[in-house]
């Protein structure tokens, strides 16, 4: 290659490389923008597809259409990704991937990217995790939303950066406003305003399991300092699932002839570990990032139809590494099967309005917390153990953190798999999702003889559950006085929650919900005394 020759080339390969950033940023942005969207914003309609990052995401949309048993028509925009997988190689994790962008942007912090990438610590580590993935999802335990990037992203900014983001701004602008001069005000107020109309969220939210959620994300960030984008080369099932596309795509990048002589630098700065000893390049693992193509020497890594070399780099399982990860996949069904049915623990696990029966649900529920981040009322929190290990991270309402707002549909229109179905708001005010109930030993009526009526106020029927009945009882001096007690009328309430958030009793509400009677499940029906009557 001639001296002109080689410039060229140089220069056509920096000049993709910019628009690989440039990419990366503009993907980076679109992703943020839809998630300031997916808050509420005084509208019961989200007019942005918020949910597409997890539409187009081929990992959850293979395990959950493997788990549910049926093509689910929301995340066939899945197959784009793929298409480009087999056209341009991995390029999705180089070019599009914000989790892949915000990797390669902390290298400055984490010193990755001045030092050499070195061999895949744990080659086929994720191949391994992809198998176990789709093995457990055709056994109805998909698995795919803990470790999916998309999912661990959504999740650590929803319930931990995004609210840590509005305390601490709300925290900053009050003390501003309360101390700082009057000159200092002309400044803040007019940016506060516009931090509130444009990024921070519609209100103060709090979630069970922030801590959590956060230290998975941050453990992505840390892994950077053991290796450059040892998530993505490691563990990664979305991109290992794109990898074994991509090593048939029509895209190849070459290169290792004997013009490279002893010359081993492309595969020192590889990210991905991509290139092997013989400067053959797997293009399983090959992000297109063009850095290999850039800073070659001599030029003679490039673009090719086909590998330069035979291109037998590319990583698979043995037999018994295969055989090995079918049977734990296999396990897992068996040994979830003889857990105890805790009936408590399954009476307190109430799932948002227009969710499918259980197994369907969790099945279908990718963990992208999406739902968790609209609602309005708080009354979402990541599931711990409620519904096992199978259930962490999935939606319930915890109704003395928040209520189910009764003219709200939005956690049905952000869902990307449909396990929420989306609900008009005639089908939301008659689904039921739970039944309150009084604690007679603490409610203030029955218990102190004190007058209270907040859970009627506030009961948004349009004939309330709630009804009250005269009695009398003796209060806490001894004195017999006449009070309203309440009472709940079963084919009347809902199972909201408000009734429960509002309750003025401090600590364990006096009247609480659990998931009795709701529609998604026949067997959870209410008791009857005569078929009728309050209780």
């Amino acid at each position: 290659m001639t001296t002109a020759s080689r410039t060229e080339s140089i220069r056509k390969y920096r000049a993709l490389r910019i628009a690989r950033r440039c990419s990366q940023l503009f993907f980076l942005g679109l992703f943020f923008f839809l998630f300031i969207k997916t808050d509420y914003t005084g509208s019961d309609r989200i007019e942005y597809a918020v949910n597409i990052l997890f539409r187009i995401d081929p990992l959850l949309a293979l395990s959950t259409i493997l788990a549910a048993k049926v093509f689910i028509a929301l995340m066939a925009p899945a197959l784009i990704v793929l298409l480009l997988a087999a056209v341009l190689g991995r390029s999705f994790c180089g070019w599009f991937c914000p989790v892949g962008t915000m990797l390669d942007g902390a290298q400055r912090l984490t010193g990755s990217g001045k030092k050499e990438t070195g061999p895949t610590m744990f080659p086929r580590l994720a191949i391994v995790v992809l198998l176990f993935i789709i093995v457990s999802s055709v056994l109805n335990v998909p698995l795919a939303g803990y470790l999916d990037p998309f999912s661990i992203l959504v999740r650590a900014l929803t319930q931990a950066i995004y609210p840590a983001l509005n305390s601490l701004a709300v925290s900053f602008f009050t003390f501003t406003y309360e101390s700082a001069p009057p000159a200092v005000n002309v400044v803040t107020e007019p940016v506060y305003s516009f931090m509130k109309q444009t990024i921070l969220p519609f209100e103060q939210k709090y979630y069970d399991l922030a801590l959590l959620s956060l230290l998975m994300f941050a453990a992505l960030f840390a892994a950077e300092f053991v290796q450059r984008r040892f998530f993505c080369r490691n563990i990664c099932p979305l991109g290992a699932l794109i990898g074994l596309v991509s090593r048939r795509g029509v895209l190849k990048v070459g290169g290792g002839d004997t013009a490279c002589g002893k010359c081993i630098h492309c595969r020192r700065i590889c990210r991905m570990g991509a290139i092997d000893e013989e400067r053959n390049v797997s293009m399983g693992s090959c992000i297109v990032c063009m850095d290999c193509l850039v800073e070659c020497p001599r030029q003679v890594i490039g673009f090719s139809p086909g590998p330069l070399k035979s291109g037998n780099n590319e990583i698979s399982l043995s037999r018994r590494q295969f055989i090995t990860t079918l049977a734990a996949g296999a396990m897992i069904p068996p040994i979830l099967s003889i857990r105890n049915n805790d009936q408590q623990q399954r009476s307190a696990l109430i799932r948002p309005p227009g969710a499918r029966e259980e197994g369907e649900f969790l099945n279908r529920c990718v963990r992208c917390a999406e739902c968790i981040q609209v609602c309005i009322g708080n009354a979402l929190q990541p599931a711990f153990l409620q519904s096992g290990i199978e259930g962490i991270f999935s939606p319930r309402l915890v109704a003395r953190s928040g209520y189910c707002e009764f003219n709200c549909t939005l956690c049905g229109q952000v869902c990307p798999t449909g396990a929420i179905q989306e609900l008009s708001l005639e089908e939301k005010h008659r689904a039921k999702i739970g039944h309150a109930w009084f604690d007679q030993t603490i409610c203030l009526p029955y218990a102190k003889g004190i007058p209270c009526i907040v859970c009627e106020e506030h009961c948004p029927t349009p004939d309330k559950a709630i009804k009250f009945r005269m009695a009398e009882v003796y209060d806490d001096q001894g004195r017999k006085v006449r009070v309203k007690q309440p009472y709940v009328i079963d084919s009347l309430c809902i199972g909201c929650g408000i009734c429960e958030t509002k309750c003025p009793v401090y600590g364990r509400a006096a009247v609480y919900v659990t998931s009795a009677g709701e529609d998604r499940d026949t067997d959870n029906i209410l008791p009857a005394a005569g078929g009728a009557g309050p209780y």
